[in-house]
């Protein structure tokens, strides 16, 4: 089998810095809430700093994250950093409808009971996975998410090349 991209998940540019502008004024408007005008309990302060300062991580790893992409091929899905997210072998079934439990503008992989889960993870804005299940989209497209959910559903089906 070739290793042919079949398609790619990009962070759109636009919502990527929305979501990252977003997340890091959180965290910013909650550390100066906590510094410059603190509530009347210390545990609140405190609680707001954890927030705030968790809030800017997280700005700092989604940023860091969206720079890569999601590629699918043959045999595939695998982010650009060369980690395999799922094998297509692995897949039980896709999940991509109006009340699935999914990322913005996403689908969501369920793998097989005997399928190798992997650790769980998190690349915020682009994809998770946890307890057998891959999380796919975020601050991507919505068009090329379903045209590699479209690809995967042939795929699992047996259609097309392979």
């Amino acid at each position: 089998m070739s290793q042919e991209v079949l398609a790619m998940l990009h962070a759109s540019p636009v919502r990527r810095v929305i979501g990252v502008g977003t997340v890091l004024t959180l965290g910013a408007v909650a550390v100066y809430v906590a510094l410059f005008e603190p509530p009347g309990a210390a545990i609140w302060t405190v609680l707001l700093l954890a927030l705030g300062f968790a809030a800017l991580w997280l700005s700092n790893r989604m940023w860091k994250a969206t720079l890569h992409h999601l590629e699918l091929t043959d045999t595939a899905l695998r982010s650009s950093t060369g980690e395999v997210l799922v094998e297509i072998a692995d897949i039980e079934a896709l999940e991509r409808g109006a009340f699935a439990i999914k990322p913005s503008n996403g689908f969501t992989i369920r793998l097989r009971e005997n399928a190798q889960a992997g650790a769980c993870r998190w690349e915020p804005g682009l994809w998770w996975r946890m307890a057998g299940r891959v999380g796919v989209g975020g601050v991507t497209p919505g068009a090329q998410a379903r045209a590699m959910a479209d690809i995967l559903a042939e795929r699992m089906a047996g259609g097309g090349r392979g």
